[in-house]
């Protein structure tokens, strides 16, 4: 049962963590740097919070997209419920003022990107697995 919770929902709930003041000083802190490396070139490479929650997101859709793989029952409740995050993440966006930055956007179009390979890979899968009896 527990494979079939999306994991993008995760970013949904760390971004909105972090607009209520949480995890940091709200959206503005989607700006203030984690990490800063100098580079061997000279020059110095900085990741944001922002920035660590859109790899997160990318890592997450990885797995989302094997666990797309799978054919069964609860393979269309995971679909069914990854089309609801992605529906949160878009109404998020539309109705809520601090939901309307580019991290957010960006988090929104991996979930949908989610939702249109899940459907595309297990429609693919679940072709290959019929067999036509002669």
């Amino acid at each position: 049962m527990l494979a079939a919770i999306p994991l993008m929902i995760v970013p949904l709930i760390g971004y909105n963590l972090i607009m209520v003041g949480l995890l940091g000083e709200g959206v503005a802190g989607l700006g203030s740097t984690i990490i800063s490396l100098s580079m061997m070139s000279g020059a110095v490479w900085t990741m944001s919070l922002g920035d660590l929650l859109i790899v997160v997101a990318l890592v997450l859709l990885f797995i989302e997209v094997l666990k797309a793989t799978r054919t069964g029952p609860m393979s269309v409740i995971d679909h069914m419920l990854s089309m609801f995050v992605f529906i949160a993440f878009l109404v998020e966006f539309l109705l809520v003022r601090d939901a309307a930055t580019q991290v957010f956007f960006i988090l929104m179009v991996i979930a949908f990107i989610d939702v249109i390979a899940g459907f595309t890979v297990s429609i693919r899968s679940a072709s290959r697995d019929v067999s036509i009896g002669l």
